[in-house]
């Protein structure tokens, strides 16, 4: 599998760019911005987008959506929890002191369960609320790879304190939705370094008693 992570933006956003060996189609995760640079990343190995990712509706990982769809024509998916944040745009950036962008029309809702393929690649959509009523995790079990947003970091959790957060939930969704995971699965976070299920498993203090 091809996969392209960087940090886009002024919070360093994790944006990831996925296909399977020799497909000509590829999803992006959470182009929060550098729009540009995907566009020349995916015209440089000749990768059509298939599909733009939201796994929450924070401003860093939204908003470069609607460049991106309008420059390539690939849908957005979000959880539709997460609309009231995509429609707040406006006080997101105010609250960072950047910017506002265009607001991304979604074009198909992310489900719990619901599997998206493309050019080989079966992402599976864990439904996994606490950081935003919509967060949701992206996970491939044929890599053994899952795309966690801000809902598992490595050595930390997700902020709950933003409109929509809760607490409890986050922890919820990560003892139900993540931990069940193998232990060598790769966890590609939001923000900051790779780590793996087994990993935070052992040593992150917010899951010791989960």
């Amino acid at each position: 599998m091809l996969q392209y992570t960087f940090p886009a933006g002024p919070l360093a956003c994790n944006c990831s760019i996925i296909a399977a060996e020799g497909a000509r189609e590829a999803f992006v995760i959470d182009p929060g911005d550098r729009i540009d640079f995907i566009l020349q990343w995916l015209t440089g190995r000749n990768l059509r987008l298939g599909g733009i990712l939201i796994t929450h509706a924070h401003i860093d990982h939204i908003g470069g959506a609607a460049r991106l769809r309008q420059a390539t024509g690939a849908p957005v998916y979000l959880n539709p929890e997460d609309q009231f944040l995509n429609e707040g745009l406006e006080w997101q950036a105010q609250w960072l002191g950047v910017p506002t962008p265009e607001s991304a029309p979604v074009d198909a809702a992310l489900r719990a369960n619901q599997v998206l393929t493309l050019g080989g690649l079966s992402l599976q959509v864990l439904e996994t609320p606490g950081h935003t009523p919509g967060s949701v995790c992206l996970y491939l079990p044929s890599e053994e790879r899952i795309f966690a947003g801000d809902t598992l970091f490595a050595g930390s959790i997700g902020r709950t304190d933003l409109p929509g957060g809760d607490g409890e939930k986050i922890l919820r969704s990560i003892r139900d939705q993540l931990l069940p995971l193998p232990d060598a699965t790769r966890v590609i976070a939001g923000h900051g370094p790779e780590t793996t299920i087994g990993q935070e498993r052992i040593h992150n203090p917010f899951l010791r008693n989960l």
